[in-house]
C-alpha cells in the first residue's frame, strides 16, 4: 500500500476533529509508528539529491518548516518521512500556553490553514532537553534548524535580551537557527522587521554569534524569517540588513494577515496568521523581491503554501535554494515530501 492510499484513508478521520485536536492526535501516533519501524515501512524515501547552502550539507532540498513541532518533541519521527532538513520551535525563553483556544481553522476548499497559536511552547531548557534526547541529534542524521522567539509578556522594546536568551541556549545543539521575527499571532512581533528595530536585533545576534562561536569551536549560521505582507521598500530595507549584518539566510515567508483569498468562507475571517495555499504567491513574490536585491548574497529558504512539486520547483525558479514544507502536509500527507523532492532533483 502507497503512503497517498494510507493517507487518503487516514484524513477523513482526522478532518473529522478540530484541527488542534488532529494535530495532537498525529503526532504521537506518528512517533509510535516510526518506534516500531513502521513509518519508513511505508513511507517512500527521496532519493538523496545532496545541496550545499549556509555552509550545511542537505541530503534533499526538501524541508520540514518550524511550527508543526514546537517543542522538539517528534524529531525522529518526523525525520522519518524522508525532509532533508528538520526545523523544530518557535521556542521562547519562558514557558506559555498560547493563545486562547480555539486557534487552528482549516478552511478545506481553499487548501488553507488559519491559526493564532500564538507560540504556545513548553520553554527553552525543555526545548533543548527534547533535542538532546533526539536520535536525530545524537547521530547528527542531518540538518536541524532550531527556531527562536520572544515570550508574549515581554516588551517589545525588550525582545532582543528574549532571543539572544535563546540563542544562547539552543546554539551548542542547531545545525542553524532561525529568528522569528514574523509570526503575526505575538503582539507588536512583527515591529522588529522595521528600520532601527531590525538593525539594533541584528547586530546584538551576530555580536553574540561570533561569541558562541568562538565559546563553542563551531560556526552556526543564523537565518532569519519574514512576513510575506511588505512591499517592495520594505523588502529592500530588510535585504540590505541582511547584508550589512551579514545573516546567513532568509526564510521567506511566514503566514499572511491577508485575507482576500478566503473571503466569504467559513472561518475565514479568523483571527491569525493564514498559512497554505493562498499564501503561495504572495510568498513567491517576496522572494522574487529578496532575490533582486540579494543577488547570491546570501541564501533564501522558500515557504508557503507548497501543495504539489511544480509549487516547490516555483519557489526555487522565483529564486530560492530550499524549501520548506507545513500546511500542505495537513493537505496532501507525507508524500508530499518525496513528491517536492522529485520535481527538484537535479
Amino acid at each position: 500500500m502507497s503512503d497517498k492510499f494510507l493517507y487518503s484513508l487516514a484524513r477523513p478521520m482526522l478532518f473529522s476533529m478540530d484541527a488542534e485536536s488532529a494535530h495532537h492526535f498525529t503526532l504521537p501516533a506518528l512517533k509510535r509508528s516510526s518506534a516500531l519501524g513502521l513509518t519508513r515501512a511505508f513511507v517512500r524515501q527521496p532519493k538523496p539529491d545532496p545541496r550545499t547552502v549556509m555552509g550545511l550539507l542537505f541530503k534533499n532540498p526538501v524541508g520540514l518548516a518550524a511550527g508543526l513541532d514546537k517543542d522538539g518533541a517528534y524529531i525522529d519521527a518526523l525525520a522519518d518521512l524522508g525532509f532533508g532538513s528538520i526545523e523544530v520551535g518557535t521556542v521562547t525563553p519562558r514557558a506559555q500556553p498560547g493563545n486562547p483556544k480555539p486557534r487552528m481553522f482549516r478552511l478545506p476548499a481553499a487548501h488553507a490553514i488559519i491559526n493564532r497559536m500564538g507560540f504556545n511552547n513548553g520553554g527553552v531548557d525543555a526545548f533543548v532537553s527534547n533535542v538532546q534526547s533526539s536520535r536525530f541529534y545524537q547521530k547528527r542524521e542531518g540538518v536541524l534548524g532550531l527556531n527562536i522567539g520572544k515570550n508574549a509578556d515581554t516588551p517589545i522594546e525588550r525582545a532582543a535580551d528574549d532571543y539572544l536568551h535563546c540563542l544562547e541556549k539552543v546554539y551548542p545543539y542547531a545545525s542553524y537557527v532561525t529568528v522569528n521575527i514574523s509570526s503575526p499571532n505575538t503582539k507588536n512581533l512583527r515591529q522588529l522587521q522595521g528600520g532601527s528595530e531590525l538593525d539594533g536585533l541584528l547586530g546584538q545576534l551576530k555580536d553574540a554569534q561570533q561569541r558562541l562561536a568562538d565559546q563553542h569551536k563551531r560556526y552556526v549560521p543564523l537565518a532569519l524569517k519574514i512576513a510575506p505582507d511588505m512591499d517592495g521598500e520594505q523588502v529592500k530595507n530588510i535585504a540590505d540588513a541582511l547584508v550589512r549584518h551579514k545573516i546567513d539566510g532568509v526564510i521567506a515567508t511566514n503566514t499572511t494577515l491577508s485575507r482576500t483569498a478566503v473571503e466569504g468562507m467559513q472561518h475565514g475571517a479568523e483571527a491569525g496568521g493564514l498559512s497554505g495555499a493562498p499564501v503561495f504567491e504572495l510568498s513567491n513574490q517576496v522572494i522574487r523581491l529578496l532575490k533582486a536585491e540579494l543577488g547570491d548574497a546570501l541564501p533564501i529558504i522558500g515557504v508557503g503554501g507548497i501543495m504539489r512539486g511544480s509549487d516547490a520547483k516555483a519557489k526555487i525558479d522565483a529564486g530560492a535554494q530550499l524549501v520548506q514544507l507545513y500546511s500542505g502536509l495537513i493537505y496532501a500527507g507525507p508524500a508530499l515530501v518525496r513528491d517536492c523532492a522529485d520535481a527538484l532533483r537535479r
